[in-house]
């Protein structure tokens, strides 16, 4: 297969602009939980959780259910303003930095960060015709221990 032509990762969120105008495209109401929820992901780095949204929301929109938040995130998946983070053994984490990045993973805590790798983006695709798949899209996870979670003498070494 070619090599796919690197794009430079957006390292912004989607503006409230421009999820209006998905919004609109798509014939979805802009409401004010959709509104909330996309600010809310926006402003953080940490890749939260659903639970870890729900929680930080409440304070400012004690109406506001577990459920919707769930539900409200999918729904910005879908729109492609948000993506989800998931490795194997943990909760599905959520960005709203959707261009090509790469993320390390704590294999202690479960803490994701973002790796931006501007060679991995020209990574050659593997042949899947035999398989019938057609690749989308990529993200390679780095597993280990982030500085908080190693032992104190590797730290020191």
């Amino acid at each position: 297969m070619p090599l796919r032509r690197a794009k430079m990762p957006v390292r912004r969120p989607t503006t409230m602009e421009e999820f209006e105008a998905r919004c609109r495209r798509q014939g979805l109401p802009v409401t004010s939980q959709r509104r909330a929820v996309l600010r809310a992901l926006a402003a953080r780095e940490d890749h939260p959780t659903a639970d870890q949204l729900h929680e930080a929301l409440r304070r400012e929109h004690p109406d506001l259910s577990r459920t919707t938040v769930y539900r409200v995130l999918e729904t910005l998946v879908r729109l492609g303003v948000v993506t989800k983070v998931s490795h194997p053994g943990a909760a599905v984490h959520y960005d709203a930095f959707t261009g090509r990045h790469h993320h390390l993973v704590c294999d202690v805590c479960g803490r994701l960060s973002d790796l931006v790798l501007p060679g991995f983006d020209a990574l050659p695709l593997p042949d899947t015709r035999a398989q019938d798949f057609e690749i989308a899209d990529y993200s390679v996870h780095f597993h280990g221990r982030c500085r908080s979670c190693r032992p104190r003498t590797s730290r020191n070494a």
